[in-house]
């Protein structure tokens, strides 16, 4: 059969640091037909002397400004017409086998429009850590509807080494299937461009959730992330990010929250609410233009809403089981398990 087409789609932002080693990693991923392409942001360094480097082996979009993470991975992905679309940090690097193993994953359930495989935390410049620690095995939301990367900074355990469904995957090396992509995007936009960087891939999971798609989580897939912005260590991101983090907050809520959704957890929510807004008018004052932007993006939130409220597939029983106080993973269909012991692909059983 031939090899599966996957476009790794990397964003860069002076991210002369990584992006070297990055794509040598990339680049030597073997069992698929590769379309790299990286979108670079302006960058103000060396990145893009760099990129010339590879110039024979990748392509380039180069930006004349900084146009957001969410909006250069888009046209990363809209450049590409591979089946399979890998969003890949700079500062990640892929073990071999990591696409293949996430392809294969995949081709256990069509109905899986996602797959991520084993995120492993790694230093600055990409220096081993003394202990192997998780930094991401697929994302979940709490009753708060903060999220979170499962197992972040626990140590690698056979916990992790489980084939399973988890809510959504983290974009640092994210794995979308063409179809999904397609049929999840609103207006030719499969990131929502408006909230230009940071929970654009929680907010992407959920809408895929609403509209009946399915996350693998495959253990067999790993590679190592360097961490930037952490849970609880806000001071350590520049002040725009802290601001987009607010604003994409609420306008996550805005687009996915159903009203089954929000009567089951209107107390944690707003909870979690007047803790944001005071903590953006006492400790962190430089955030609280979030609330313009919020105002300023409301009706193109509200549109973007309707669309997805009109194509809903998933009731709100299925949506329910995702929100928890605790990481919170499925077994695979019972049709699944039974493809992957007999060796047959769902795709070639449906």
């Amino acid at each position: 059969m031939p090899e599966p087409t996957v476009c790794v789609s990397i964003v860069t932002f002076n991210s002369s640091r990584y992006i070297r080693r990055c794509l040598e990693a990339a680049l030597n991923q073997q069992d698929v037909a590769l379309d790299v392409v990286v979108v670079d942001n302006a960058s103000q360094d060396d990145t893009r002397r760099i990129l010339r480097k590879f110039r024979d082996r990748i392509r380039t979009v180069l930006n004349p400004r900084n146009v957001g993470f969410a909006e250069a991975q888009n046209q990363g992905i809209r450049s590409s017409t591979a089946e399979w679309v890998l969003t890949l940090n700079p500062d990640v690097l892929l073990e071999p086998g990591f696409l293949r193993c996430l392809v294969d994953a995949a081709g256990l359930d069509p109905g899986a429009g996602t797959v991520c495989g084993k995120l492993l935390s790694i230093g600055p410049g990409f220096q081993p850590l003394p202990e192997r620690l998780i930094d991401s095995a697929g994302i979940y939301f709490t009753p708060t509807a903060r999220h979170f990367d499962r197992g972040w900074h626990q140590p690698d355990s056979p916990a992790f080494n489980r084939t399973e469904y988890v809510f959504g995957a983290c974009a640092a090396a994210a794995l979308y299937r063409r179809d999904m992509i397609d049929d999840v995007s609103i207006g030719g936009a499969f990131f929502d461009p408006d909230f230009f960087a940071y929970r654009e891939d929680a907010d992407v999971a959920w809408r895929a959730q609403l509209l009946g798609w399915r996350c693998i989580y495959a253990p067999a897939a790993s590679a190592w992330h360097v961490r930037t912005m952490t849970p609880g260590n806000r001071r350590s991101v520049s002040p725009a990010m802290n601001m987009h983090s607010v604003k994409n907050r609420f306008l996550m809520r805005i687009k996915n929250s159903t009203p089954g959704l929000y009567r089951r957890c209107w107390l944690p929510m707003t909870a979690r609410d007047l803790v944001v807004l005071g903590g953006c008018l006492l400790a962190e004052p430089r955030s609280l233009p979030a609330l313009w932007r919020v105002a300023q993006c409301w009706s193109n939130a509200w549109e973007r809403r309707r669309e997805i409220m009109r194509r809903r597939r998933a009731g709100d029983s299925a949506l329910l089981r995702w929100f928890r106080a605790e990481p919170f993973a499925e077994p695979l269909l019972p049709e699944v398990v039974a493809a992957a012991t007999t060796g047959v692909l769902a795709t070639d059983a449906a």
